[in-house]
């Protein structure tokens, strides 16, 4: 049984089973999260969310918005994306362990459909080592543990490699397989937004970022993203999972809630941007 410890446990998040499960009430309860405690009634619809990896301090009022919604979702997987900001491994990385530990406990890998999204794909490999050290996957497990119904597996995917052929190419891989599979699965895409920027700067560009995740036009994604010069680090990971929300019949994306490390920090000069959104068929 190869399990995937936890990296950040203790520094994104706390180390502790109980100040953990305590933290995350306070976020969804917090006054930037949803206000309300899981589980939430069905979404219909729902496909998939993209949310914030930073500190749980920071960006976890925001995260737990889009898993207050999830919360009503029965699903069978759920398939997290996630940007590789180390630079280790594989350009786009399936892990291969068998399970996810995290202070909560274990979340066990649907090898299944990750051998199946290998299989689909030419670029995404089995590699445990791109998901050593990596934050960005791994902070969203504690979420799902808290507001899931117990008995969903994950497929953890980190990507390197983020261009825009990549993305669709995973994209379609993922639902292609939960397709073949049977499976239902919610998309989960690991972003921060603007990086290091004035509070309105970075306002003023994930506006436009999410505006271009709004259109599920990939290519105007890319485009705002390096035209406007947005410091969005998961901007692959998001594409990738609307092109499989797109195959998947989606309609609509809303934006569920927006806010900055200076909204929980109060120092607007050098902020980061969390936004939390939801992917829906309806």
């Amino acid at each position: 049984m190869k399990v995937r410890r936890p990296a950040v446990a203790g520094y994104f998040y706390p180390a502790s089973t109980e100040e953990l499960s305590k933290l995350l009430r306070s976020l969804f309860l917090h006054g930037l999260g949803p206000g309300k405690l899981p589980p939430a009634p069905p979404a219909e619809g729902l496909l998939g969310i993209v949310s914030p990896h930073a500190g749980y301090e920071y960006s976890g009022p925001v995260a737990a918005h889009g898993y207050y919604l999830a919360s009503g979702t029965s699903v069978d997987t759920v398939v997290v994306l996630g940007p590789n900001h180390h630079g280790i491994g594989s350009g786009v990385a399936a892990s291969e362990s068998d399970s996810w530990e995290t202070p909560l406990g274990s979340v066990e890998v649907d090898r299944e459909l990750a051998s199946g999204i290998v299989r689909l794909s030419s670029i995404v490999d089995f590699d445990d080592m791109a998901h050593w050290k990596e934050h960005s996957i791994e902070v969203q497990v504690p979420f799902l543990q808290f507001s899931m119904t117990p008995g969903f597996r994950i497929v953890p995917i980190s990507m390197l490699m983020q261009d825009e052929l990549t993305a669709i190419e995973v994209g379609d891989a993922i639902a292609r397989a939960a397709q073949e599979l049977g499976r239902r699965v919610l998309l989960v895409a690991s972003t921060d937004l603007t990086h290091y920027e004035p509070h309105d700067e970075a306002q003023r560009k994930d506006g436009i970022a999410i505006d271009a995740m709004r259109t599920m036009d990939i290519s105007e994604l890319y485009r705002v993203v390096e035209g406007k010069h947005i410091s969005m680090c998961g901007y692959g990971a998001v594409a990738a999972v609307i092109a499989a929300a797109k195959r998947m019949g989606a309609s609509r994306v809303e934006l569920l809630k927006y806010a900055t490390s200076g909204d929980t920090t109060g120092d607007m000069t050098a902020v980061v941007g969390y936004g939390s959104l939801a992917i829906f068929s309806n």
